[in-house]
């Protein structure tokens, strides 16, 4: 299809194939000595869980990440070691996990993003600090439309979308919307910068080495939105993500909200 070489990250990105084991490793030692509460259900389906780690002593608030995958592969425990440098911070974390298309479609994965950020906000009080990757990107600012979120909007204090996909309606030139099933009214309805301009701080996240769509993506974003994008040269789309496994890193502090950050 038309764009389908336009979103491949993998072949465009040196040894790529070697990123997703490395991930997998490290997510599984954080678990296996960080405290945790792992599987926590917020629905009835075996993918609506969530993992929470907790920080020692009262934690700031909560921080949601939401992996990607094109909405159709990987699992939050490919993720949990990026919930590293937030909770060094004194923050909650709760890494997210969902039902893949085909299975379902886009906007149910939109309300079960949703349905989890009910029941994390109902379980722990404090502001709620959203983030999320690729898809997961787009997953995270869709929780600022009004018409998607709950009560708990009023607690989100700051969203970082990270190389998020912001428009969907390219993705209908796509072979992957062979499993996303979208058309044009239902790809729109989906795409953040269609949304009302939310009144939450939202500062975009992207790789300045990234593939030229993910830069689109995020500027435009950013232009509907009216936020910052932080384009950090030399990251690519698998790497821009690493800086949440340290807590002084500029993306953990744009995350959390505090601070000036180190690269």
């Amino acid at each position: 299809m038309e764009l389908d070489d336009a979103y491949a990250n993998g072949p465009h990105i040196p040894q790529g194939d070697s990123f997703a084991p490395v991930w997998r490793e490290k997510a599984a030692a954080f678990r296996a000595v960080v405290p945790s509460a792992l599987n926590q259900s917020y629905g009835h389906r075996p993918r609506e869980v969530f993992d929470l780690f907790s920080p020692d002593g009262e934690a700031q608030g909560i921080v949601v990440f939401v992996h990607g995958g094109y909405w159709r592969s990987t699992d939050k425990d490919l993720w949990t070691h990026l919930a590293a440098g937030p909770l060094a911070r004194g923050w909650r974390v709760a890494v997210v996990d969902y039902d893949l298309c085909p299975d379902v479609t886009i906007p149910q994965i939109t309300r079960q993003i949703a349905a989890a950020i009910d029941v994390i906000a109902a379980r722990y009080s404090g502001p709620l600090r959203l983030t999320g990757h690729s898809a997961g990107g787009h997953l995270v600012a869709r929780m600022l439309d009004p018409k998607v979120a709950g009560d708990w909007l009023d607690r989100v204090t700051g969203v970082v979308p990270i190389s998020p996909l912001s428009d969907l309606e390219p993705f209908l030139k796509t072979s992957m919307n062979a499993d996303f099933g979208l058309d044009q009214a239902v790809a729109r309805a989906e795409s953040p910068v269609h949304q009302p301009v939310p009144q939450v701080p939202v500062t975009v996240w992207v790789g300045g080495a990234e593939r030229p769509v993910f830069l689109n993506q995020a500027q435009w974003l950013g232009d509907a939105w009216k936020c910052p994008v932080v384009v950090r040269e030399g990251r690519h789309h698998f790497d821009i993500i690493a800086g949440l496994e340290n807590a002084g890193s500029d993306l953990t502090s744009a995350v959390v909200g505090s601070g000036d950050g180190v690269v």
